[in-house]
């Protein structure tokens, strides 16, 4: 066995700069953020799906040679199995199911997407000013939302439907107009932690107005909470949606949602199951990525994670 000796070892010289050199790059909050995103493999199957459903949407209909609408009333064509002509088959009508699944798949993702940008423009803005004003301001603000909270969901969708013909449009209203609610509680508990830092004060100090700290420090510092909360209210809106759409509350014939698909499709799962299958499958497919792609988003953005 060979001996070691300390002639088999010299000092590496290295000057001040070799010394003082940053050997790995340092990297933003949303850098890292993004860095154990794509470790999550779970997270990124999510968002691969979701990418693929909404493609799908976009696409799908002009794949196929039919319309959402297209009915062929004879005896071979409702009700038909799914074969090669008619990849998911047909309905009682004999509308095209596949045709029909990605129309109304372009209903759903609309309205979870419209939904989510308008909690987001409403929620965000009317919490941080309510936590950032504070006193009296806070006070009304919230004793609104608290009274709005108190009406239930459906009568508020009830009244809509008096006042307006059923349809897309009364749907979105009726989603956004309470869906806005708990990210502005959310909003609101975020910036009533951060006023009180130092980079708030330093800000207040240089004479910086009340809305520039709100949209350019206060928001963008809880922008973490903010979006994992607006992308699993997507899938409660495409839910919210479906469950409507159910009763009878949702978009109107022959518009396809994956809601109307799966109440027309319910009156002949003996019969027709598949009929029921697709538009289920696909609306759980959405509501499971998007829930798996938000639990990775929020572990990704939570700086106590952080590396």
């Amino acid at each position: 066995m060979m001996e070691i000796s300390r002639d088999l070892f010299q000092p590496i010289a290295q000057g001040r700069e070799d010394a003082e050199a940053i050997v790995r790059p340092s990297t933003t909050y949303w850098q890292d953020a993004w860095r154990r995103l794509k470790q999550n493999k779970g997270a990124m199957a999510g968002l691969v799906i979701i990418i693929l459903l909404t493609v799908m949407a976009i696409i799908g209909p002009w794949i196929s040679p039919y319309t959402y609408d297209a009915q062929q009333l004879t005896a071979e064509g409702t009700n038909r199995l799914p074969d090669a002509t008619h990849w998911f088959g047909t309905d009682d009508l004999g509308r095209d199911l596949f045709t029909r699944v990605w129309y109304g798949a372009r209903i759903s993702l609309l309205i979870g997407f419209v939904t989510a940008l308008v909690q987001f423009l409403i929620g965000v803005t009317y919490g941080g000013i309510s936590g950032y004003l504070g006193g009296w301001v806070d006070e009304i603000m919230m004793r609104v939302v608290e009274v709005l909270y108190a009406v239930p969901f459906l009568l508020y969708v009830v009244l809509l439907m008096v006042l307006m013909e059923p349809g897309l449009k009364t749907i979105l209203i009726a989603l956004g107009a309470v869906y806005w609610l708990p990210i502005a509680r959310l909003v609101r508990g975020q910036v009533l932690s951060l006023k009180e830092q130092e980079y708030v004060l330093a800000a207040r100090a240089l004479g910086a107005s009340p809305w520039r700290i709100i949209f350019r420090h206060l928001i963008p510092n809880s922008m973490g909470p903010i979006l994992v909360y607006t992308t699993l209210a997507i899938p409660e809106a495409i839910f919210a949606e479906a469950w409507l759409s159910f009763l009878g509350l949702g978009v109107s014939a022959p518009i396809a949602s994956w809601g109307s698909l799966i109440s027309d499709g319910i009156a002949s799962i003996r019969q027709y199951p598949f009929q029921l299958f697709f538009p289920a499958f696909f609306i759980s497919l959405t509501i499971l990525a998007f829930n798996i792609f938000g639990d990775g988003l929020r572990d990704a953005l939570d700086p106590q994670l952080r590396k």
